[in-house]
């Protein structure tokens, strides 16, 4: 469509009184020739919004400019729909409330904003949405235990088809071979039966659910909203379209096979927390070495877990489970002595009146490292040592010790009956943060036919990849969530909550790509990468570098792009060489005329140009709090905001110093397992690429250090005016960039 572009700035909050709006006019009518033009006092105001909407009726104006406040608030008030393109100029928190009011290098920051605004405009086109071929919203649910049934129950509720499948010949998963469970209701006291009848009753009475059991899946292909999903049952398979997938394939127990130390294979007398579910089932608590009920107990928590040589991690679920168990002992023996041996009690949230009830009980808990269990003749030993007390204890005579042996994710851990081999070493080990790309673990859950591996990719410890930050439930294949526990350790409670929390997410997926919308964390997108293949040069960066497996490739290694799982984060952008990708809204020719834009002084003004390429999930919003709190930073300084630092292609930078730029600061996010990277490895790849350019710049006759990386939370606002200013003294020391005027 033919663009007619309105700019529209506004002087309140204090931008009329620091600016000269009417030069900020001349930028747009008389450099870029902008037909309509206008200013107000209070543009977010109805009135302000009505001078627009009257422009875009009657005038014809679809593309819209307002400058005033950062594009991350009143966005809902300057919605215009869908036909109209609107772009933001953040005068307010990046300019008058950072810098000198009145002050001519605060008005030439001001204009230069416009400037690279306006030329953005140049290539910027009104996105169109993918819209798929019959686009389904099924959601299928992968695993039919607690976590699985919830996710089930709930998509239906909402009104959705589900397609279910279970590895075994009914559903239930741990709750099968569960005496009863924690509880999951007020008052949080008394373990609960587990209604499992109950709970698959629901499902079958559910015509919205359709349930395969004794069930693989053989193959997954496509992307959300028309992934076609074949199921093997039996010596038949079927293929179910659906436009998301949750997975709920939770967990299995660590090996107890491997706590000899703990005396676990020397005693019978010495079991796990599943073969105590077991005997409770069977209606009595007994030793399993001569059938003799029970009279002192010893529980011993994170058997395997947070600890080096097994699992790294804490198992979340021990704790209450052994809670519980111990009031099984307490029912069935009010008399019975029951120790549970400690090193932190996690019974988060409304278990703290479980545990309150089993101290109520006469539960010891002993906070403990526990060094030796010996076996006398079906009598056990524990020799620990007391935290608290700071010296040696010992608990003899116990008839019974029950390990609490910690979870493996199923992702880590193929079942044997079809036909895998035991993984469950995956999740042991070291607990240094994974090397990138992140390992994909051998697993035959998904069996996806995604150029990039088979299943999901994991995090250090064998669960599938999720951003637990800011998007839990989320993996690095769109439209595929993880619940319960095959996502992290968790109790039931957790995994209620979690498995509903997914099935929403999955919701959210099916109806935005149905739509052509992106989701998470650019929801709502409507452009996706569009590829000129005539000079592609199947160099295959494009398709190795996704963080999302959006591209496969044909059999000649050209790209073949899957708009619907892309997350428009741009890293594919960044990483081809040619570059032949590109979005209608943003490219790399729509960014090299942004900078271009800008105006830089000559050199013996000694007004040197910093640029800065701010990632828009945590620079932009930090750059924008730093405002907010009226923290100077540097006059010299000219932001462009990024989708992701993975979508900076290295042309930028050429650009820059060919320009004149002195200097180019990349602000991304922090990335690794403690914060990571909203678009999982976009930090990361940026930093690689970085590494690259110092033997341009060398060509160049400039030093390397004038384009430095650096890294920010969200919380790092009050460090911006440093960071900045740092990098600002470094350039000034360097000197001016040689290119200027050429």
């Amino acid at each position: 469509m033919s663009k007619k572009i309105g700019v529209y700035i506004c002087s309140g909050c204090g931008i009329g009184d620091a600016l000269d709006v009417s030069a900020l006019s001349k930028v747009a009518t008389k450099e870029y020739k902008a037909p309509v033009c206008k200013t107000d006092a209070f543009l977010c105001g109805k009135d302000g919004v009505d001078i627009i909407k009257k422009d875009v009726a009657e005038e014809g104006v679809n593309y819209v400019v307002i400058a005033g406040c950062s594009g991350r608030v009143n966005y809902d008030v300057f919605d215009f729909g869908p036909s109209v393109v609107l772009e933001r100029v953040n005068l307010r928190e990046r300019v008058v409330w950072t810098q000198e009011p009145d002050d001519e290098d605060t008005q030439a920051m001001a204009e230069d904003y416009m400037r690279i605004t306006l030329a953005k405009l140049k290539n910027l086109e009104a996105p169109v949405p993918f819209i798929g071929e019959e686009v389904s919203k099924r959601i299928m649910v992968v695993g039919g235990g607690l976590a699985g049934m919830t996710s089930a129950t709930e998509a239906a509720a909402a009104g959705y088809e589900v397609v279910l499948v279970e590895k075994e010949e009914s559903l239930g998963g741990w709750l099968k071979k569960s005496y009863k469970i924690a509880p999951l209701s007020p008052p949080y006291t008394n373990p609960e039966e587990t209604d499992l009848a109950g709970r698959i009753k629901k499902i079958e009475d559910n015509p919205n659910i359709k349930v395969y059991t004794l069930a693989s899946i053989e193959q997954t292909a496509g992307s959300p909203g028309m992934f076609d999903v074949t199921i093997k049952q039996g010596d038949a398979a079927a293929t179910e379209r659906v436009g998301a997938i949750v997975l709920a394939a939770g967990a299995v127990p660590y090996d107890p096979g491997k706590l000899e130390h703990l005396g676990f294979g020397a005693s019978p007398n010495v079991i796990t927390q599943a073969q105590l579910e077991e005997l409770a089932q069977k209606g009595c608590i007994a030793r399993p070495s001569d059938g003799k009920a029970v009279q002192k107990v010893a529980f011993i928590q994170c058997a395997g877990s947070r600890d080096q040589e097994h699992l790294s991690y804490c198992s979340a679920a021990c704790c209450v489970e052994s809670i519980k168990q111990s009031l099984y002992v307490k029912e069935q023996n009010p008399e019975a002595a029951v120790y549970v041996f400690y090193k932190d009690i996690r019974s988060s949230g409304q278990y703290e009146h479980f545990y309150k009830k089993a101290q109520s009980e006469g539960v010891i808990f002993i906070k403990a490292d526990v060094t030796g269990v010996s076996d006398d003749g079906g009598n056990i030993t524990i020799e620990a040592d007391d935290l608290l007390m700071g010296s040696p204890t010992m608990a003899d005579e116990i008839d019974l010790v029950v390990l609490a042996n910690g979870m493996v994710p199923a992702t880590a851990f193929e079942d044997p009956a079809l036909g895998g081999e035991a993984q469950a070493e995956v999740a042991a080990g070291s607990d240094q943060a994974a090397p990138a790309p992140a390992p994909i673990i051998k697993s035959n859950i998904l069996n996806l036919q995604y150029r990039q591996g088979p299943e999901l990719p994991s995090l250090k410890y064998g669960f599938p990849d999720s951003h637990f930050i800011c998007f839990p439930y989320e993996t690095r294949r769109t439209g595929i969530y993880a619940a319960g526990s095959v996502r992290r350790p968790m109790d039931m409670a957790q995994a209620v909550e979690d498995a509903t929390g997914a099935a929403l997410k999955a919701i959210q997926c099916v109806e935005m790509s149905a739509r052509g919308m992106a989701v998470h964390p650019r929801s709502g997108d409507l452009s996706y990468p569009e590829f000129q293949m005539n000079r592609c040069t199947q160099c295959k960066r494009c398709t190795e570098e996704c963080p999302f497996g959006a591209i496969n490739e044909d059999e000649k290694s050209n790209p073949l792009p899957n708009p619907t799982r892309c997350r428009r984060c741009g890293t594919c952008m960044g990483a081809c060489p040619e570059r032949i990708i590109s979005f209608k809204n943003y490219s790399v020719p729509m960014v090299g005329n942004m900078l271009k834009a800008i105006e830089v002084p000559e050199e013996d003004e000694e007004k040197p140009r910093v640029l800065i390429f701010a990632c828009e999930n945590d620079a932009i919003p930090a750059l924008d709090m730093a405002g907010i709190n009226r923290l100077a930073y540097s006059k010299w300084i000219r932001i462009i905001p990024v989708r992701c630092l993975g979508s900076l292609n290295l042309i930028w930078v050429n650009d820059a110093m060919s320009k004149g730029i002195d200097g180019v600061l990349l602000m991304g996010c922090k990335h690794g397992d403690d914060y990571q990277c909203h678009f999982m490895k976009g930090s990361e790849l940026a930093g690689i690429r970085l590494s690259k350019v110092s033997e341009t710049l060398d060509r160049m006759g400039l030093e390397s250090d004038r384009v430095y990386m650096t890294e920010v939370s969200i919380m790092d606002y009050d460090k911006i005016p440093k960071i900045v200013g740092d990098f600002v003294d470094k350039i000034e020391k360097f000197g001016p960039n040689p290119m200027k005027g050429f």
